[in-house]
């Protein structure tokens, strides 16, 4: 289903879109929930908070970056399918790091967040129709689709990742 049109997705986000393989939304985000509970449980306790220079974000800061991040999109999703024609703005992600607090709270509670979020997502991807996939709406002064969000779910995790293992680890 990925033949996606320029329209269905902010134009940077074909940077995280282009590294997703799998075609079926629904399938990538349950695959991708265990490959990432995995590769961060795999990550030791002393790289959890470490950054690879000065102002850099921690991995803790990172994992709750995708968090926050899945939420918003998911959000916007909900808001495109429901034929909401609201243009959605965008979000300051160091602003939202900043304020997350992320390197005060213990790994493991933010591993379960990211289960719990990601189920949501889950659930909500497998509730759309056909038809509600192909809905646009405008999203960051772009015009995108249900299904262009949902790929930039999953490519946003794989850029995230490349970047742990080429980085910080």
């Amino acid at each position: 289903m990925k033949n996606l049109q320029a329209n269905e997705y902010v134009p940077y986000q074909m940077n995280y879109i282009k590294l997703v393989s799998e075609q079926n939304i629904v399938k990538g985000l349950k695959d991708q929930k265990e490959e990432m509970i995995h590769f961060f449980s795999s990550i030791p306790v002393f790289k959890q908070e470490f950054r690879y220079d000065e102002g850099k974000w921690t991995i803790k800061d990172l994992l709750l970056h995708l968090i926050d991040a899945e939420r918003i999109f998911a959000y916007r999703a909900l808001r495109i399918a429901r034929n909401d024609a609201t243009a959605l703005p965008g979000f300051d992600e160091n602003e939202f790091v900043l304020a997350s607090q992320a390197n005060e709270r213990e790994f493991e509670s933010l591993l379960d967040e990211y289960a719990n979020v990601r189920d949501a997502t889950i659930s909500l991807f497998s509730s759309f129709s056909e038809s509600d996939v192909l809905k646009l709406g405008t999203a960051s002064n772009a015009s995108v689709s249900v299904r262009g969000i949902g790929y930039c779910v999953l490519g946003h995790e794989l850029h995230h990742k490349q970047i742990i293992i080429e980085r910080y680890l």
